[in-house]
């Protein structure tokens, strides 16, 4: 497999947060990282904001409980 562009890996990425991926997504993934900071910060973005997410909607299901 080709490495990835940056375009592929952003959509791969947040398909990532909805599914599992391929070893062969994740390893594509893994090798355009060690060499794109740009993607290894949007990948550190993305997954903050699930877990802000998360955490915000675990808070509104605590205080309507």
């Amino acid at each position: 497999m080709m490495m990835p562009s940056c375009k592929e890996v952003t959509r791969l990425v947040s398909e990532g947060l909805d599914r599992e991926l391929g070893f062969g997504e994740r390893v594509a993934l893994r090798v355009h990282f060690m060499m794109c900071k740009g993607c290894r910060n949007f990948e550190d973005q993305m997954g903050q904001l699930r877990k802000a997410m998360q955490d915000l909607a675990r808070d509104q299901d605590e205080r309507h409980a």
